[in-house]
């Protein structure tokens, strides 16, 4: 029955995109944090999803500053992946802030994309934000708006082919500037008005509509 319920509800997340094929289901979620964050920052949403009965792996990838630039996190979390499922199982990713953009580089640029079902983000700075022109590492600078980096993602977007993709924000981020950057048009977007950005990975609606879309192809 699980298994019926989730090929409904992946063939349903996105109803203006193609879908991935009705007998691959997909019960593996890969967690992706953000910046200065470690595997803990996504519990909220893993204890969720687990007592759902998803396989969740949480990987942290270091250094979370982003210092050696995302390109690095996303080599590092390509490893990761392959480690845990090996290099061939589907899954797919939901990722928070930053992880936004690292897990689209290993989607769009190592690969990824060949094996992931779904790319949900959560307050991700798709079109950067002014709140890295506070932070010097070479990752803050990626996330600035305007950066080659985010260019360079633009422009090789095209890689996730008809992947559903689903993109989540709060129109009162003070991480997020403006909060219209996680805004992404390949995608999918909803909004909630959470308090805080932190806020949004225990967000109860955010977390809910999740959840819908695993399990029931619903959203609120």
């Amino acid at each position: 029955m699980k298994s019926l319920l989730l090929t409904v509800s992946l063939l349903s997340v996105l109803p203006l995109q193609s879908t991935f094929a009705s007998q691959r289901v997909v019960d593996r979620i890969v967690l992706v944090h953000g910046f200065l964050g470690r595997s803990s920052q996504m519990n909220p949403v893993k204890k969720r999803l687990e007592k759902l009965g998803f396989e969740c792996y949480a990987p942290s990838l270091k250094p979370s500053d982003g210092r050696l630039g995302l390109e690095q996190l996303a080599d590092q979390l390509k490893e990761d992946i392959d480690s845990e499922f090996g290099a061939l199982e589907p899954f797919i990713i939901i990722s928070y802030s930053m992880g936004g953009l690292v897990s689209r580089y290993y989607l769009q640029n190592l690969g990824g994309a060949d094996r992931c079902a779904a790319l949900i983000t959560i307050s991700s700075p798709h079109h950067g934000s002014n709140a890295a022109w506070f932070y010097p590492s070479k990752g803050a600078v990626q996330m600035r708006p305007g950066s080659q980096f985010l260019a360079d993602l633009q422009a090789t977007e095209s890689k996730l082919g008809e992947m559903p993709v689903v993109s989540y924000r709060t129109p009162l981020d003070l991480m997020i500037l403006p909060s219209k950057s996680s805004i992404w048009e390949r995608a999918e977007n909803r909004h909630y008005v959470v308090s805080m950005h932190p806020m949004m990975l225990r967000s109860n609606k955010v977390l809910t509509d999740i959840e819908h879309r695993l399990l029931l192809g619903e959203e609120d």
